[in-house]
């Protein structure tokens, strides 16, 4: 029997809406960006991280975040990401569509409404 997890997996655009909002608090390095999600989320979304670096991968490929070396709070060399100008553009925009798309979801949902 499968065992349903109340952990929501995601959908490769809304991981990039996610991250793009993170960095707009400033730089982090890769796992404290997963850590800020789920502790966001209250635990909900969980980012493993074979999500996660590929989507700071593209994002740095596509110019919406910058990274650079820098010693963590434990003195370990990590790899740290920041929003760019272009980044910030493109968060408003991610974010725009996904209000459209929560707003036409709850349509069809018909949330809050008892069926006719």
């Amino acid at each position: 029997m499968m065992r349903r997890s109340n952990r929501i997996d995601l959908l490769q655009g809304t991981l990039d809406l996610l991250v793009l909002r993170i960095l707009l608090f400033g730089p982090f390095h890769g796992h404290a960006i997963g850590k800020q999600i789920r502790s966001a989320s209250q635990d909900v979304l969980k980012v493993e991280t074979g999500s996660l670096y590929p989507a700071l991968h593209r994002l740095e490929a596509q110019g919406w975040i910058a990274s650079e070396w820098q010693l963590s709070d434990k003195g370990k060399r990590a790899k740290y990401y920041r929003l760019t100008r272009a980044g910030r553009k493109q968060l408003l925009s991610e974010r725009n569509r996904w209000e459209q798309l929560a707003l036409a979801m709850a349509r069809v949902l018909g949330l809050g409404q008892e069926p006719s």
